[in-house]
This record gives C-alpha cells, sequence and structure tokens, in this order.
C-alpha cells in the first residue's frame, strides 16, 4: 500500500494532501493545470521533497528521512523521456537493471520490446530516435526493473491517439500481470479512465474529491470538476 501524507510549500499554495492508493490498486491524479498533481507525484517519487509529511509504501519509509533514488522499488515516468543520448536503446531500457535482474529478465526485456515496437531501433543510439519513440524506450526502462511502484506524470501528452490507445493497452495489461500499483495524473479524464477505476481530484493543493469515476461524473462536488468532465 502506498500511503503518502505530502505538504509541499508552492509560491502560489501549498499542496496539502493525504492519500492511499492499495497494493495492485491503480489510481488517478486528477484536475486542471497547475493544481498540484506533478508536485504531489515528484515528491512521492522523491524528485522534490515534502516540507513536512510521510511516504511509505508497504514496509519501505520513502519520507522521512529520504530514501536514496536508486533504492526506491519505483518506477516514475514524466513527458521528459531522459535518456542517455551516447548509449543504444537496448543500453537505455537494462540501464539500472542489477546482474541478478539481467540474468532472468532476459524475457521481459523481449517482451517490452515487442508490446512497445522497440524492435527496429533497438540498437540505434538514443539521440537519433524521434520524441514518441524516446517516450516508448522510456516507459520500457522504467516497466523493465518491474518496480512495485508505478507513477506516471502526463506521460502520453502530445503523443498520436492511436500510439496512445496502444500504450495504455499495454499498460493495463502488465498491470494486471506483475500486480504493481500504479498512480497516474493527466488532465484528460478519458486517459485516465482506461486505466484508473478511481481517481483523486486535486484543486489548488486540496483533494476536492476520492471516488469511483461513476460518482465523479454523477455528483461532481465542484463547478471546476463538473468543467473538466463535460463533454466536448
Amino acid at each position: 500500500m502506498l500511503d503518502a501524507r505530502i505538504e509541499k510549500r508552492r509560491e502560489q499554495f501549498t499542496v496539502d494532501v493525504a492519500i492511499r492508493v492499495g497494493e495492485g490498486e491503480a489510481c488517478g491524479l486528477f484536475g486542471a493545470s497547475g493544481a498540484g498533481k506533478s508536485t504531489i507525484l515528484a515528491c512521492i517519487a522523491g524528485a522534490e521533497l515534502p516540507d513536512a509529511g510521510h511516504v511509505t509504501l508497504d514496509d519501505v519509509t520513502l519520507f522521512p528521512p529520504p530514501l536514496p533514488l536508486h533504492r526506491r522499488p519505483i518506477g516514475y515516468l514524466t513527458q521528459d523521456a531522459n535518456l542517455f543520448p551516447h548509449l543504444r536503446v537496448a543500453e537505455n531500457v537494462r540501464f539500472g537493471l542489477t546482474n541478478g535482474a539481467r540474468a532472468g529478465g532476459d524475457a521481459w526485456v523481449a517482451q517490452l520490446r515487442e508490446r512497445l515496437y522497440l524492435e527496429p531501433i533497438w540498437n540505434a543510439p538514443a539521440h537519433a530516435i524521434s520524441g514518441g519513440q524516446a517516450r516508448r524506450v522510456a516507459l520500457a526502462r522504467m516497466l523493465a526493473r518491474r518496480p512495485r511502484l508505478v507513477l506516471l506524470d502526463e506521460p502520453f501528452a502530445g503523443l498520436d491517439r492511436h500510439l496512445v490507445r496502444e500504450l495504455l493497452g499495454a499498460i493495463v495489461q502488465w498491470q494486471r500481470e506483475l500486480g504493481f500499483t500504479t498512480l497516474v495524473v493527466d488532465h484528460e479524464a478519458d486517459v485516465l479512465e482506461r486505466i484508473c477505476t478511481r481517481a483523486i481530484v486535486v484543486e489548488r493543493g486540496r483533494i476536492v474529491q476520492d471516488a469511483a469515476w461513476s460518482e465523479l461524473h454523477a455528483r461532481p462536488a465542484t463547478p471546476l470538476l463538473a468543467q473538466l468532465l463535460a463533454p466536448l
């Protein structure tokens, strides 16, 4: 279980939330741009440090004190692929795997390579691939370690809709097969609904509603949420 109580001061407002996500559950963080969703994810991942609070994952304390990033059983994917440009795609995907994981993970890496359509670029240098390809490589690298917690921060922004559907389908399947806990940030409800059965709605750093999608659509807690959920 992910158990997080995060207080993080920002220039515009203070993010102050308490979040629980059950083991193997997929939960969304939903709200308008600038509401504090990415700050919450960054504090859980360790990319930012909360000003107060705690973050635990099952029996592992992530904060406080801050657990070093390399010891966190977390996969964290943002809009920026952050690949190593001088390494080939295959080396980027396998980067960070321990010797034991490398020895036993060949079949899993091969599945990632196939499902994410990386075969044609597998031996290409990372600096020579497109932005969409880089995003798929980053997803493969994150999942290669089989993390217990997967954090996705608007990872599909700017991608082709067909590719988004393919990636969403793959993530849903792997989440069910591997049982990792998932917390996803996106400002598009239809994207989150494909992955998550439940959403936590954030406005100006506060949780205004935490419910299943059916409840959110039927009884949105605020006018802004009703606007965000309104069909285009």
